[in-house]
């Protein structure tokens, strides 16, 4: 008899990585379940993190998470160039370069010229910009603490050093990623 599958009305986020781990292993039994169900479990988890933080931090400030990564990147790095901002905070240039309007716009950024090539572009934060990031961060910090304090603090280290041991070995392999 075969076995009894949900439908997927009653699967759910968390649920659908069983569900999804189940049906390739046998679908394609070569197929490793275990790295599927740690991959599938980090980006999931990943990104109810970053929903998390721009839906209750920045998004009520105006700002999309990328807006907020740059002005971070920028506080943190600048005066900085343009090209920086992009490496730092995992994006393209071109994404950076889309931000950046709008955030000098809303007169948070401000852009000019570098004095030792013409061509790049240096970045900084206004006065505004100074004040909203770390008012912005703050509150992005005492969200990121309810995150954390889910797990001891020994718990954190070793989470901390597992995924420096997963991103590193990815050299091994090639891995992209946007530099």
């Amino acid at each position: 008899m075969p076995e009894e599958q949900p439908d997927a009305e009653h699967l759910h986020f968390w649920s659908f990585i069983n569900y999804a781990v189940e049906q390739a292993d046998r679908e394609l039994p070569d197929v490793d379940p275990l790295a599927m169900r740690l991959v599938l479990t980090l980006h999931r988890a990943a990104d109810m993190l970053v929903y998390d933080l721009e839906s209750t931090v920045h998004r009520p400030r105006g700002w999309s998470w990328p807006g907020f990564r740059v002005l971070f990147a920028i506080w943190l790095s600048g005066p900085v160039e343009a090209r920086k901002v992009a490496e730092l905070s995992g994006m393209s240039r071109a994404a950076v370069s889309a931000l950046v309007s709008t955030l000098e716009r809303d007169g948070l950024v401000s852009k000019e010229r570098a004095a030792y090539d013409g061509r790049a572009v240096q970045l900084r934060l206004s006065d505004a910009g100074l004040e909203a990031i770390a008012s912005a961060f703050r509150a992005h910090n005492e969200r990121e603490q309810e995150w954390a304090s889910s797990l001891s603090e020994e718990e954190q280290h070793t989470l901390i050093d597992l995924l420096g041991k997963l991103t590193a070995h990815s050299t091994h392999f090639g891995a992209r990623h946007r530099e």
